[in-house]
């Protein structure tokens, strides 16, 4: 189904690929009449063109990226323009969206959620933004429907900002830099590799773009093979998706962790521009005869079959007849991945759901940026047809990514024929993606058509003895399953007739609900701040020394983001950063908030002029309370490899209010995270692989010389492991590849500090 390949390849006429070896040139001045340099060819692909097109640096190796627009949703935004305002922000230098489709519902936390919306409508007006109201749109359904454009470039705050279907380069990043954006400073990045991703044939009937997507994420998240590059979708299979297809392919490339996406364009491009009113957005994109890619990947479409991913991960990748065939075998490694991860604190059991050899589940799901679209519901509509989800236990959701979707769907007929059926119709709100809605019971398996299938994502709280979990699947299949009463089924084995409904956009609603201020601030218009938003602490530049003391330790093979700062009802907290902090690890290390608030308080004393015991003690082989003087305190994380998955910042930021000042891998998954640490202030330290990282929290770092280290722009340090009042090991800590901007960051404690030190020198 998909075949990778590590060398480098040409793309000759859209259609052919060269694999790069001793003869590559040769052919490939033989089908193109000419000799190309690969220096040169990479200049020809699409990427390429549009980062060139927005590079500030005059360096093509060393990007400074200034985007087009800017994005962002209610769990981020606040902090963002809270941020930036303490910053020195003055007014949106370019069109600013601020959508709020991950409200709690008010699930906690009592008007907290209104007083956040109304906090981002009054900074659309003072600072001229655009506001999208609740229950409107999901993000990056508006994103598509009203911000992409043809060799654009998009910065938001949602890590699934991906618009490369429509000819739009678009990244998702934490929220400091698009603070960056906002201040008029630039997103600075090395030079990315550009894989092809080279699409062949046609997918067969029952086959969605949630398939593809998952055999993508399956072959190519485990070892890396795209982290951080550019995917670039090319070949004459293209032709053959439908525009919500190769959406939905798309917004599902987060999941490989690569920096961002880009498509080749064509008609049905164009007409999808037209369909939304904005026809001059268009622009015909391809790679020119003989582009150079640094990898390839071929899909044959043809021999995609219905697939899911198992809990819990989107890479956790199987067909749909594998698990049919192997379920208890399965699910039994489920089980065993939830012992490992949670231990005794949950007994979850999946077993028991195979009945007479057959796979049975609890709930499906069809919602958000990935499977919320027209053509999803309406193929789920068509295979479903006029049967019904039965009067069991299970249950089908649905939740349009947006109201023209949605009105779209009522005209047609799509919207009573699924409730008739038994489906349950949800407001355009990013709810059951993030643990907001629809959360399943203990030891319930849902199978969904979001974008992630994290442990606790979901909503439930292992820390509390709760484990549910999901499958990922198309919303095809869950069709098929739904159909079935629940019990598991591909929808390529259902007979039906495709669904091929015309899809009409109608922009009245946005019209007459979306606030857009873009070019007319009114520096005269109240901020309404609700009591829960708050500003962010005061926080310090680097010490000369650092000593860090272990407050959780993860030996996971991946650390996700919902796990550094759980999703969910917690986000209720999001505009007051100490309240949010609280929730840091709670729901995989729940004592490590307690664990860093205790290193915090001994800090302060330290700054007040009181040097702790703990840190006189820790240090007295390294000059006891002189040292401790010039040494600031603060907690530590240790992964082995974290930053997987969502972009928010709060991943990052709750562990510095709570006193973090490092923290300790053998690998960042992801670079946004690693970002958001550096904008945070939090040393991003790795490690090498050989090096066994056995201590525990409680045990200390102490890094001396960390200040002049970050300072010269050396990148390895000593870094001495004490425990037990003793020194047990020194370890070599890595900080490589830091920009002048993000080293300045670090000395000056946060970018909040490094903004405000930039303007006193105005």
């Amino acid at each position: 189904m998909v075949t990778l390949a590590n060398g480098g390849a040409w793309l000759v006429n859209g259609a052919e690929i060269i694999a790069d070896g001793p003869k590559a040139q040769a052919e490939l001045a033989a089908k193109t009449g000419r000799t190309v340099s690969k220096e040169e060819a990479k200049k020809q692909t699409i990427a390429y063109g549009i980062l060139e097109n927005h590079n500030t640096s005059g360096n093509m190796e060393k990007l400074k990226i200034k985007f087009d627009k800017l994005t962002s949703h209610d769990i981020t935004f606040v902090g963002i323009i809270q941020t930036a305002r303490a910053s020195g922000l003055t007014k949106f230098p370019i069109p600013y969206v601020l959508t709020n489709c991950h409200n709690s519902l008010c699930a906690v936390g009592g008007t907290i959620n209104e007083d956040d919306h109304l906090f981002g409508l009054t900074c659309a007006k003072k600072y001229g933004g655009v506001y999208v109201p609740p229950h409107q749109a999901v993000i990056h359904q508006f994103a598509r429907e009203m911000l992409a454009g043809g060799g654009k470039m998009i910065l938001g705050s949602d890590s699934h900002t991906r618009y490369g279907a429509l000819g739009t380069m678009a990244m998702g990043e934490g929220g400091p830099e698009l603070v960056k954006q906002l201040l008029e400073n630039t997103y600075d990045v090395d030079a990315p590799q550009v894989v092809l991703v080279y699409l062949e044939n046609a997918p067969r009937r029952g086959v969605g773009p949630q398939d593809v997507a998952i055999a993508l994420v399956g072959e190519t998240f485990k070892d890396g093979f795209v982290k951080n590059c550019v995917l670039e979708f090319a070949g004459p299979g293209i032709k053959n998706l439908p525009m919500d297809f190769r959406i939905g392919i798309d917004v599902m490339t987060t999941e490989t962790t690569c920096l961002s996406s880009i498509w080749e364009t064509d008609e049905r491009t164009e007409k999808y521009f037209e369909i939304h009113g904005r026809k001059g957005e268009y622009k015909k994109l391809s790679p020119e005869n003989g582009a150079y890619y640094d990898k390839a990947i071929v899909i044959d479409l043809a021999k995609i079959e219905a697939m899911i991913a198992m809990p819990f991960h989107p890479s956790n990748a199987f067909t749909v007849h594998e698990v049919q065939r192997n379920a208890a075998d399965i699910l039994r490694e489920v089980e065993k991945s939830a012992a490992e991860k949670f231990g005794s604190k949950v007994n979850y059991k999946l077993t028991d759901k195979v009945k007479n050899g057959a796979l049975t589940v609890d709930q499906g799901v069809i919602a958000g940026c990935s499977g919320g679209m027209f053509d999803n519901i309406c193929e789920a509509s068509s295979i479903i047809g006029h049967g019904n989800i039965g009067s069991g236990y299970f249950n089908l959701s649905v939740y349009p990514s947006s109201v023209p979707i949605n009105i779209a769907l009522i005209n047609n007929g799509v919207q009573q024929k699924l409730l008739e059926a038994g489906a349950v119709f949800k407001p355009c709100f990013c709810g059951p993606c993030f643990g907001a809605g629809d959360v399943p019971a203990n030891n319930a398996l849902s199978i969904r058509h979001t974008t992630r299938n994290f442990p606790n994502r979901e909503g439930s709280k292992p820390s509390d003895g709760q484990l549910s979990g999901v499958a990922l699947m198309d919303a095809r299949s869950i069709a098929a399953t739904a159909a079935n009463g629940g019990v598991l089924t591909a929808a390529t084995d259902i007979d039906y007739a495709p669904a091929n409904e015309e899809y009409s956009f109608d922009s009245e609603v946005y019209e007459r609900r979306v606030y857009n201020g873009f070019g007319s601030p009114d520096e005269k218009a109240e901020l309404i701040l609700g009591p829960n938003i708050t500003d962010w602490p005061k926080m310090y530049p680097l010490a000369e020394n650092v000593l860090l003391k272990l407050a959780a330790v993860i030996h996971d093979e991946v650390t996700t983001t919902d796990e550094l700062i759980p999703s969910g009802e917690t986000s209720s907290y999001r505009s007051n950063p100490m309240r949010l902090a609280e929730f840091a690890l709670s729901r995989r290390v729940p004592e490590y908030a307690a664990r860093s608030k205790a290193v915090a308080a001994a800090e302060r004393e330290r700054t007040a002029g009181n040097i702790p015991e703990e840190m006189t003690a820790a240090l007295s082989s390294f000059g006891g309370k002189e040292t401790a003087e010039k040494t600031q305190f603060g907690s530590c994380v240790f992964a082995e490899k974290p930053g997987d998955g969502s972009a928010r910042e709060q991943a990052a930021s709750c562990q510095k209010v709570l006193g973090g000042f490092g923290n300790i891998c053998y690998e960042f998954a992801t670079k946004r995270y690693r970002s958001n640490c550096i904008n945070w202030g939090i040393l991003p330290f790795t490690i090498d692989r050989s090096v066994s990282f056995d201590y525990h929290d409680g045990d200390y770092v102490f890094v001396p010389g960390i200040r002049k280290m970050i300072e010269n722009g050396e990148e390895s340090i000593d870094g001495y492991v004490i425990s037990g009042g003793k020194q047990q090991a020194v370890i070599k800590l890595y900080i490589k590849g830091l920009t002048d901007d993000e080293r300045q960051i670090i000395l000056d404690g946060c970018l909040i500090n490094y903004y405000a030190e930039r303007m006193k020198k105005q």
